[in-house]
Formats: C-alpha cells, structure tokens, sequence
C-alpha cells in the first residue's frame, strides 16, 4: 500500500494538508544543524516546508513516480526502501518523517535513524489528524459503516481519529528506546485549522490509505459518492479544527 499513492502524484500533492508552521519551525529550531533527512517524502510536501525555513533537505521515497513530482519541484531524492536505503557514511542534522513513519519498520527504521543522526541530532516523525465537526465526522463514520460493515475501526476512525494515532507513536517510542541511542522523548502537539470544499475533501479521500482497498474492492465510488452527500448536507464545505501529533528524540 505504501508504493500506491504514485499512481496520481499531483493530485497527491495538490490535496493532502500541508503541516503546521509552528511545527515545521520548532523542529528546525532544535536540530544543531540545516542537513534534514525526509524519510518517504512522498511529492515533496515536508521537504519543501524544510527548505522554506533554511533546511538542506534530501528526501528517501520508495515510489520513483512520487520522487519525480518531487524533484520537479527543487527536492533531491534517492529512491529505496529506508529500511534498505545506503547512507553511504552520511550523516544529518535532523530525520523527519511526515505521515510515513508507520509504513517502516519500527526496529529497523530506529536502527538506521540512529546510524544516521550525528550526536545532538533530532528525530521528529509526525502525522495530521483529520477532526471533522462533530455532527459531520458522525456522518462520516455511519458511511464508512456502510461501505465496510466489516470493519469497526474505520468507523471509530472515522468518528474520532485522534486515537488512531496512539498506536504510531506508542510503536515508534518503544523502537527508539529498545535501540539505547536515543533521550528527551517528547510528543508534542499543534493545532492547526484548514476549511474544506466538498470537492477538495474527496480529494484528499482519493489519496488516503484507504482508497486503493476500497478500489480494489470496488467500493471507493460509493464511499465517495456518500461522503459527497454527508458533505452537501452540511452546507457544501466545513471547517477542520485538527492536530498535528508528533514523536521527538534527540540521538546521544
């Protein structure tokens, strides 16, 4: 699933948020230095925020169609697998990852992440949360319920998202720790507000996680066109009063 957002680059990059500034500048802030690892930089969304702050970024994308968008758009990127990407001896300031972490794996991402930070070096992995309004995220989880009666976490999901995160930020916690390289622990949290059109938000389901299951299963028009439909009855767009999460570790 992880080498299948490719398959529409743009509409990748023209739909999925971009993270909170405030975000963005504290971890910046905190690295000793500018050389900034993105791991899965996807189209270039972490990356280009890096660079607007001062950041020398090289991203690590295992999809050669998103590290095309990517370098089209002024990212240097590597293709592979982090788990099997060559450093090469070289080491970095500061390794985020935006949305991607969850799709390495924990022992072996954290192995490598402490390979390839310099002493003082800053880890920072982070998601989005999508919080729609309370009567609209209710909407939200009985169409999911519809279209994957199966499936009680999309719906809980759906309802409230926050604590779907809990699991990626418990999994790569524990993963640093079990390494020894790795002190000050922190999860902060950013708010941040973003309004949607109907269109613009089944835009950015199209490139969720979920859309490529649901296409498999030829079920993504119908989730689509009920989100559509949730959508319109609130009024035709809304207003997002989200978080951003965020696991952050300094290399010793």
């Amino acid at each position: 699933m992880a080498e299948s957002f490719g398959a529409d680059a743009e509409l990748y990059d023209r739909a999925r948020p971009r993270y909170p500034t405030d975000l963005i500048e504290a971890i910046a802030a905190s690295a000793p230095g500018v050389a900034v690892l993105d791991v899965g930089c996807g189209t270039g969304i972490v990356a280009r925020q890096f660079q607007a702050v001062g950041g020398r970024v090289l991203g690590v994308e295992v999809d050669e169609r998103m590290a095309a968008f990517a370098r089209a758009t002024g990212v240097e990127v590597e293709v592979s697998a982090f788990e099997s990407w060559e450093p090469a001896g070289r080491t970095f300031d500061v390794l985020v990852a935006g949305m991607t972490w969850h799709w390495i794996d924990p022992s072996v991402g954290a192995a490598k992440a402490a390979e390839v930070l310099g002493p003082g070096g800053r880890f920072a992995v982070f998601w989005y949360v999508l919080q729609p309004p309370p009567e609209l995220g209710a909407a939200f989880a009985a169409v999911h319920r519809e279209v994957l009666p199966d499936s009680p976490v999309n719906s809980q999901v759906a309802a409230s998202p926050l604590g779907a995160y809990e699991h990626f930020l418990d999994r790569a916690a524990d993963s640093l720790t079990a390494t020894g390289a790795f002190t000050d622990l922190e999860r902060p949290t950013y708010p941040w507000t973003c309004h949607y059109t109907r269109d613009e938000w089944l835009d950015q389901l199209r490139t969720s996680g979920l859309a490529k299951p649901l296409a498999d299963a030829g079920k993504l028009d119908k989730m689509l066109k009920l989100t559509g439909a949730a959508i319109d009855a609130a009024g035709g767009s809304f207003t997002l009063d989200s978080t951003a999460v965020a696991l952050t570790a300094t290399r010793t």
